[in-house]
């Protein structure tokens, strides 16, 4: 498959840069989710986008604590780490989550991240306010140890919540099931190059996105 190549030219070009976010929610760094990220990100990159890294495990966030006294604008009052990544993904144009899979679910770091959007979740859908001002494109890359399909149903499940209340239109997933130990899935060659082609497309999405938008101003 031949891919086009998108790039910035001109005087003011860089606000339509595609910007693409990878949060990797193991707590394994170099581990099977954290190299299947790092590959979808460089797909991305191929095509001309910028990209960043988030490991959640390396920040400090604190579990939601289910506050009585929320702000009605989206915001979290708890200052934490969590207060840059509200504005890194925000901020995005694709967000793409990497997991693996913890008791038939996604792991504690992702999931804590994920409860911490209830804020924004209870401006957007209870009190009707438009918050999110950037439509996003939102991917979900997952792997196992098992090769049972109802453990990344569920997984899912929670990634495409997570995507409704950020606006992200979930478009590409992976799942690589039978890998356990650490780097084993250097040796999957087709979890390699489809992770690599999710970022591709990731990212020329987004940029088909802010084409059709251009054309219709």
């Amino acid at each position: 498959m031949q891919h086009v190549r998108f790039a910035c030219q001109g005087d003011g070009c860089g606000a339509s840069k595609v910007k693409i976010i990878g949060i990797n929610g193991s707590p394994r760094i170099g581990g099977n989710a954290d190299i299947l990220l790092d590959k979808a990100l460089e797909g991305a990159r191929s095509v001309g986008a910028e990209t960043e890294k988030v490991i959640l495990n390396t920040l400090k966030i604190v579990p939601c604590q289910e506050c009585e006294n929320l702000k009605d604008d989206g915001s979290c009052i708890i200052e934490d780490d969590m207060q840059g990544l509200y504005r890194k993904i925000l901020e995005a144009d694709a967000v793409i989550v990497a997991s693996p899979v913890f008791f038939g679910s996604i792991t504690a770091q992702t999931k804590i991240m994920i409860d911490r959007f209830q804020c924004l979740w209870r401006a957007k859908f209870i009190l009707k306010k438009n918050i999110v001002k950037k439509e996003k494109v939102g991917a979900f890359i997952s792997v196992e140890a098992s090769n049972r399909e109802d453990f990344f149903v569920n997984s899912r499940s929670i990634v495409k919540n997570f995507f409704a209340v950020i606006d992200a239109n979930y478009r590409e997933e992976i799942l690589c099931r039978g890998i356990d130990e650490k780097g084993r899935v250097l040796e999957r060659l087709d979890c390699l190059e489809k992770v690599f082609e999710l970022g591709v497309k990731v990212a020329s999405s987004v940029k088909q996105n802010q084409d059709q938008k251009g054309e219709g101003s």
